[in-house]
């Protein structure tokens, strides 16, 4: 009775996916992105390494099995009224991995140095609703496969570690080539049919090409230190711990401009103390020296200033980010930015802010927010 029931409900699975083949991409694409924002929250929470670990050997086992479908390897064993499936699983873990790479890089307030690498995952996480039509293409589908495997290590070595730092993530980098590689050479050596379609030499150079573009954006800084991210950073008229608490004040910005909490442009009273307030999200465990970099854009120059580097020690594993800050009381007219950086000088945001001195203004709607 239950094999019936079993057979039933897979047959009529089969049947409303072959009715609605033309957005079935749509509705996998839809159900892997709001399975991961309902589900996902710290990237060092155990239900999120697990997931992404499942989400991760679940993707490498869909694309072996695809990949030798084509041969007639799965012909008489049950895996054979699985083969159509395979395509949408492929696709379903491309998107919820690529969504939760956006999750998490989206913590950052400041995006201003590393947009192009978001804009990347974005566009990973919208191009999958198409992917299905090309997931036939074997040099797209290792490319993609390489790209998240790349950003899954990234993520998953310093958390485990509790270390980041250039040279982890030079290891990570190597040990998603390695795997990358190894899964493709398992496959061509396995598949006729993939070694008729695909020259291993091309695949493997597409790859590595990957590989050093990856590289170039981290040490251009175009990448952000993951799994490190500013949650908040505010330029405030003072900054008061009590306790294990941090009292803000500063200047609210209008409702409309819900991107930033603070208003950009700083009314300066003589003597006042220009404070950066900043909360850093680190994993558990991982310690991190912080810098707040002050840079003064000379008009004259039409260049920033380095004016001085002030930094702070980090330890991870609060949920609203490891709190901070730093002032400066000896300060001018002008465009302002505080770029907050580890030590390595991987940028973690930016806060841009102008000084206006002026004794006839006044600051504007200020308030007192407790971190």
């Amino acid at each position: 009775m239950k094999r019936t029931i079993v057979q039933f409900r897979n047959s009529a699975f089969r049947k409303f996916i072959r009715r609605h083949e033309k957005y079935a991409p749509i509705l996998f694409f839809i159900g892997g992105f709001i399975f991961d924002v309902l589900t996902l929250g710290r990237i060092d929470r155990t239900y999120d390494l697990v997931m992404l670990c499942l989400h991760m050997t679940n993707l490498s086992i869909a694309l072996y099995l695809y990949n030798l479908a084509d041969d007639g390897k799965w012909k008489n064993t049950f895996l054979e009224r699985f083969e159509e499936y395979l395509p949408l699983a492929i696709q379903f873990f491309f998107g919820a991995l690529s969504s939760a790479y956006v999750i998490y890089f989206s913590r950052s307030v400041s995006l201003s140095k590393t947009v192009s690498f978001f804009v990347i995952l974005i566009f990973l996480l919208v191009a999958n609703e198409f992917l299905k039509q090309r997931i036939s293409n074997k040099y797209l589908q290792f490319s993609v496969y390489f790209f998240i495997s790349f950003t899954f290590f990234t993520f998953m070595i310093p958390v485990f570690i509790a270390e980041i730092n250039p040279t982890v993530f030079l290891i990570s980098g190597f040990i998603s080539l390695g795997s990358t590689i190894t899964l493709i050479t398992i496959i061509y050596s396995l598949s006729p049919s993939t070694r008729l379609e695909i020259h291993l030499g091309k695949l493997v150079a597409l790859v590595l090409s990957i590989y050093v573009i990856i590289n170039l954006f981290y040490f251009f800084r175009l990448i952000p230190p993951v799994p490190l991210a500013l949650d908040e950073g505010i330029v405030a008229h003072n900054v008061e711990k009590k306790g294990n608490r941090y009292i803000v004040a500063y200047e609210k910005n209008e409702s409309y401009l819900f991107w930033r909490s603070h208003r950009t442009q700083f009314i300066f009273r003589p003597k006042e103390k220009v404070y950066i307030f900043s909360s850093v999200f680190a994993p558990t465990d991982l310690e991190k020296s912080i810098i707040h970099r002050w840079k003064w854009y000379n008009d004259d120059t039409m260049e920033w200033e380095l004016v001085e580097d002030i930094g702070y020690e980090i330890t991870g594993g609060r949920d609203n980010g490891f709190r901070g800050y730093t002032y400066k009381s000896n300060i001018w007219p002008g465009r302002w930015k505080v770029e907050v950086i580890t030590t390595e000088e991987l940028v973690l945001g930016v806060i841009d802010f102008e000084i206006v001195l002026d004794e006839n203004l006044e600051p504007k709607n200020m308030v007192e927010k407790i971190f």
